[in-house]
This record gives structure tokens, C-alpha cells and sequence, in this order.
């Protein structure tokens, strides 16, 4: 159930006009009276064809006439609608009624104490889900009622009347959520045959613009390279003070854009804000002085690369969370939304849309009232920057496979992220981080079909000695969790995986140790997934396998053609083979 608090008018029959009205596309249906600050007293214009909207509206404003005009508070009319959710059943309009009342006591409207004289309200409903409320704001005595806050109390009464119900629960807010759409700009949306409102469509723009950005000129840029209209605040001296955003297509009814705000569309958009990000940014990228691969990687695409990069970037970044006090830790979630835009702006088509589900979630994960401690975060921005300026990653081959090895560690990242706000009791940013990983599930299934298929191929071509070898080892690394890892479906691809790292020289009980101990897998869909991702970066293993024909044929050119004697069995046993 979600109350809304409206901005004050001064108007109380333009809005008793449009309660009782037909609504701006004919949705109100039989407006009616259910509840009032004295029910039997109030006249109905909706049922009572005797009663007008005047007489309504002379009753509720009544106690203004106990003050002079110059004491005429300028905002008199107190506006509050209040929604149930689309999953709700219908409620009774005596239900609806005793909703109301509790809405303006906890708001400090009408206590509805006997001895109390309370501001004058009424709650109109015109629709099966959902009720307004309209009062006068002064009181039977002449004072001003006491509503400080009546948003944030009205939401902590819907809380508990959500319990009383049985209505669907929405999780409490903490004030720092982007400001939601207006009703008349869903509308105007909806006019416009829009999935989207104009600010809703902003604001992604804007948040994919700033991700990996390293200067006000790239930023501004990149809107523009989105289509943006721009207009830029001047202080006096020349200095940027901050910018409005607009579609082209979004006009007034005066034909003229429709500016927001960055400071607008959510907190962190504001130019101040956003540059917190860039001077700490620009000064990690002077530092890296045009960093390349080590030359442990394999040749990779630069995308490719990037992708490395973003994955042992928010491995860390989720130690840092379970590990890092709570200041550096808000700052790693801030930023891992950084790299979920710049990931869902440059992968392929096949894992576009449920990557751009998870950065839009994720969005309100990045925000509370923590204080973020700028510049433990720079690896994750860095990533960001990377990734954006990588350009767009193919869907196959080694850009591919990577992607697949960024997005399982971007799953854990969201998940160390939802405990972390579910421990602070940041009830929407738990639930918005919880979301954001099943996006990613989604997203980390399609992105690894092709390249955790080719690894278990390669698994199941290795010879039964190096099968046996790789199962022993997993028994002695993780004995309580061997069995269950070798009924997977991707246990191949780790036996591929082990021992292609023990063919480039390391050692593989070292490496699945080191890979096991750093965190708990028994959560994970997949512990062989986690592990081949684990193994593949920290051992600088090529991401995506050749296949196994090719790798096949390749050997049979380098390797001398064995004697004719020579049976199949012992060819397979020869040290020179490089069969896996």
C-alpha cells in the first residue's frame, strides 16, 4: 500500500472538482464519500443527489473563517492519495474507510480523539484500488495542524496496515530512493504510446553516461552521443554549476522540451556528486600510465581483457564488502553500479536486456544513508572504464566466455551486497540487490551455454587416467562437497580446467584450494561453474577452450605421425600427447 502526500494547493473545489469528476481519460468510476471527519455530517456529492461539491467544500473550509483573510494560510488544501497494491484483493469501502482514518491521525491531520479539535478531511473514492484524502489545514481552534513529515508517517502507517489486512507487504524506504514518477507524467507517457515515463528513461541514460566516465567533457559527450538535449548551469565566475537533461521528443504544451534536473532524477546524478567520482578517477587513470595484459594472458581481445579486469575487480570488491568497514563498503556498491551499466551498454544482444534489468535494479542497491569513503572504490570504477572504452563485446569466443566469467562474479557481488543492507535493516536496497541477482542468474545462463559446453566436451575427451586424477584431487581439496560437485552437469569443465592448469605449470591443488578458501560456495547453482571461472582467471587461462577436434588435429600436425604398430591405447599413453 503506498500513500503519496501531494503538493499543497489553495484551490479546494478545483480539487473536489476533480475527485467527483470523470478523471482525465474517463477512469473515474462512481466517486463517493467514504469516510469524513464526521461521516454522517458530510455531504456526499457523489450519492447524494441533493448534495453539491459546494456544500462539500464549504464544510471542509469552514475553519478558515475563524481567522482574518491576511492569516489565510497561502497552501491550505492538504492533498494525500493512498494506492493498494495491483495483487491486492478489493477492499470493502468500510475498509477504505478506516484506512483513511488511520492515514490522518498518524499524519497529525485528525487525531480523532474525542477532545481534539482536528483539521476538517475527506477521503473520496473513484476506483476499486485506491482512495484520496482532502483537508483543510487549520484546525477547529485556529492553529495549524502539526503534519511535519506526514509522508514518511503516513508510509509507517501503511506498514502496519499492510500487517493488519494481509496486504502485500512493501518493503520501507529510508528517503534515499530516486523520486518516483508523477501521475501525469505515467499519463502523458501513456499518451504517448511509451513503455516509459521521460524521467524514468533519464535517468538510465544519464547513470550509463557517468559509468566509467573520467571528466565533464566525456559526460557531456556521451549525453549528447545519446541524443540528449543539454542545458548547462553558469555560476557568475564561468564555473559549471550543474546541467538539465531532455528528450527532444518530450515537449510541453507550449512545444518546449522538458528539462530535468541530474539532481532530479536521483541523488547521486547531480554534477557535485558525479564528480566526487571523476577526481579520484582521473588520478587512478594518470597512475596506470596505459596499463596492458601481463604477460601471463593469453592473446585476448580487448574486450576480452576488460573483462578480466571487471572480474578479479568485483572478486575483490566482495571481499572488501564481508571484510571493509561500512563506509569503504558503501562505496563498493556504489561503484559495482557502475560497472553493471558499462557491462549491460557493451555486451551482446543474447545477454543485453536481462544485464540492463539487473543495472536498473541494482540502481537502488547503490544508495543509502551510509557515508561512501571515496577512493577505496577505483578498481571498480576503473573496470567501469575499461569496459565502456573496450566497445561492445562479441557474444562468442574469448569476449563471450569472459562475459560469462564477469556476470558469476557480478552474482556474488550482488548477493554479498543484499546481506550487507539486509544487516544495516535497509529493507529496499537488500530486496533491490536480490533482484539484481536473479537478472544476472538469467543473464550468466545464456552467456555461458557455449563456453561451459565447450569445456565439458573437453572433459569428457580426457583419457580416464587424468579423469581419476582430477577426481581425486577434488576429493582431497573439498571432501564434503566432491560428490555433489561431480553430479553436476559442469563437472567436466572444472576436470578440463584443473588440468589444463596443471599443463601451463601450475599447481592445481594449490590453485582449487586458494579458489575454495577465499569463500563459501555451497550456495552457489553451480560450485563447478564458480570454480572454472575461479581457476580460469587466477591461473591467466584462456576463457573460452579450443575445441577439442581442433586441439586434435593441431597436435597430429606438430606430432610426428606414430609407427603403424603403435596401437590406438598406447598412443593415448604417449607423454608427447597433448590429448586433455
Amino acid at each position: 500500500m503506498i500513500p503519496r502526500i501531494h503538493k499543497q494547493g489553495s484551490n479546494t473545489r478545483g480539487l473536489l472538482n476533480y475527485l467527483y469528476g470523470k478523471g482525465t481519460r474517463e477512469e473515474h468510476v462512481d466517486p463517493h464519500l467514504v469516510a469524513s471527519f464526521d461521516y454522517l455530517m458530510a455531504p456526499d456529492p457523489g450519492r447524494d443527489p441533493s448534495a453539491t461539491k459546494e456544500d462539500l467544500q464549504r464544510l471542509l473550509d469552514q475553519p478558515l473563517h475563524l481567522l482574518d483573510a491576511d492569516q489565510w494560510p497561502e497552501q491550505h488544501v492538504w492533498h494525500c492519495s493512498v494506492r493498494a497494491a495491483a495483487t491486492d484483493r478489493i477492499l470493502s469501502d468500510e475498509e477504505w474507510g478506516d484506512i483513511a482514518r488511520r492515514v490522518v491521525a498518524a499524519t497529525g491531520i485528525d487525531s480523532g480523539g474525542a477532545d481534539d479539535a482536528g483539521c476538517r478531511w475527506a477521503a473520496v473514492r473513484h476506483a476499486d484500488d485506491h482512495i484520496h484524502i482532502i483537508a483543510t489545514l487549520v484546525r477547529e481552534d485556529g492553529r495549524r495542524p502539526d503534519h511535519h513529515r506526514s509522508g514518511q508517517r503516513a508510509q509507517a502507517a501503511a506498514r502496519l496496515i499492510e500487517g493488519d489486512y494481509d496486504l502485500h507487504r512493501v518493503t520501507p524506504g529510508d528517503g534515499t530512493a530516486a523520486k518516483r514518477p508523477t501521475s501525469a507524467e505515467r499519463h502523458k507517457a501513456q499518451r504517448q504510446g511509451r513503455e516509459r515515463t521521460a524521467r524514468e528513461k533519464l535517468r538510465e541514460t544519464v547513470r550509463s553516461a557517468s559509468a566509467g566516465a573520467a571528466s565533464t567533457d566525456e559526460f557531456f559527450d556521451r549525453l549528447a552521443a545519446d541524443g540528449l538535449l543539454i542545458r548547462k548551469r553558469f555560476a557568475p565566475s564561468g564555473d559549471l554549476l550543474g546541467y538539465k537533461v531532455a528528450l527532444p521528443d518530450d515537449r510541453n504544451k507550449d512545444d518546449e522540451p522538458v528539462f530535468y534536473a541530474g539532481s532530479t532524477l536521483a541523488p547521486d546524478l547531480s554534477l557535485p556528486r558525479i564528480r566526487e567520482r571523476w577526481s579520484l578517477q582521473a588520478t587512478a587513470l594518470s597512475e596506470s600510465g596505459g596499463e596492458t595484459a601481463p604477460p601471463t594472458l593469453p592473446p585476448v581481445t580487448h574486450p576480452a581483457f576488460a573483462r578480466r579486469r571487471a572480474a578479479a575487480a568485483t572478486w575483490q570488491a566482495v571481499l572488501i564488502i564481508d571484510h571493509g568497514d561500512d563506509g569503504v563498503a558503501a562505496a563498493q556498491i556504489a561503484a559495482a553500479g557502475e560497472v553493471l551499466d558499462a557491462l549491460a551498454k557493451t555486451s551482446a544482444a543474447h545477454t543485453r536486456a536481462e544485464l540492463q534489468q539487473a543495472a536498473a535494479v541494482f540502481e537502488r542497491a547503490s544508495r543509502s544513508h551510509v557515508r561512501v569513503v571515496r577512493g577505496h572504490d577505483q578498481a571498480l570504477r576503473q573496470a567501469a572504464h575499461d569496459l565502456v572504452h573496450s566497445g561492445p563485446a562479441l557474444g562468442c569466443g574469448e569476449d563471450g566466455a569472459t562475459t560469462a566469467m564477469v556476470i558469476d562474479t557480478a552474482v556474488f557481488l550482488a548477493i554479498t551486497a543484499a546481506n550487507w543492507h539486509a544487516k544495516k535493516h535497509h529493507s529496499q536496497q537488500a530486496a533491490a540487490a536480490q533482484q539484481a541477482a536473479e537478472h544476472l542468474r538469467t543473464a550468466y545462463q545464456a552467456a555461458a551455454a557455449h563456453p561451459i559446453a565447450a569445456l565439458r566436451q573437453r572433459g569428457q575427451h580426457l583419457t580416464p587416467q587424468i579423469r581419476q586424477r582430477q577426481a581425486d584431487l577434488l576429493h582431497q581439496t573439498l571432501p564434503e562437497l566432491a560428490d555433489r560437485i561431480q553430479a553436476e552437469p559442469s563437472w567436466p569443465a572444472l576436470a578440463a580446467t584443473l588440468a589444463d592448469a596443471q599443463q601451463a605449470g601450475h599447481d592445481p591443488t594449490a590453485l582449487l584450494t586458494h579458489a575454495t578458501h577465499r569463500r563459501e560456495l555451497d550456495t552457489a547453482d553451480s560450485i563447478s561453474d564458480v570454480l572454472v571461472w575461479r581457476l580460469r582467471r587466477s591461473a591467466h587461462l584462456p576463457a573460452a577452450p579450443e575445441n577439442p577436434q581442433a586441439t586434435s588435429a593441431r597436435d597430429s600436425r606438430r606430432t610426428p605421425a606414430p609407427a603403424p604398430a603403435t596401437p590406438p591405447v598406447a598412443r593415448a599413453a604417449n607423454p608427447s600427447s597433448r590429448q586433455r
